[in-house]
């Protein structure tokens, strides 16, 4: 939940762009921050009945595609904004396959 939180405020100050405050700015925040934590919830209740190398990159793809988002706020081009999200699934995706390889049965 804190992570939702901090994600919607996130999304909502690089979309503010240091300007003044506005309801889309809210509205971009709150919807990021729910849609953050539906993601977040949606992933811990199924991810569990998935092998191991589908909750990797299940998980991989949620961290890839949530970093994308962000770094797509910026203004930047849709290729570097893949690029980067691309660059933090693969990261994701050898650290959480590690865990779940060695504590798994």
């Amino acid at each position: 939940m804190l992570g939702g939180i901090v994600f919607g405020l996130w999304a909502a100050a690089i979309g503010r762009d240091a300007g003044p405050i506005t309801g889309w700015n809210v509205l971009l925040g709150v919807v990021a921050a729910v849609a953050f934590v539906a993601g977040y919830l949606g992933l811990r209740l199924l991810g569990t009945h998935l092998p191991r190398e589908l909750r990797a990159a299940a998980w991989a793809g949620f961290a890839g595609v949530a970093v994308g988002f962000l770094h797509g706020l910026t203004g930047s081009s849709v290729l570097r904004s893949a690029a980067v999200a691309f660059a933090v699934a693969a990261g994701v995706f050898a650290v959480v396959f590690y865990r779940f390889y060695t504590t798994e049965n």
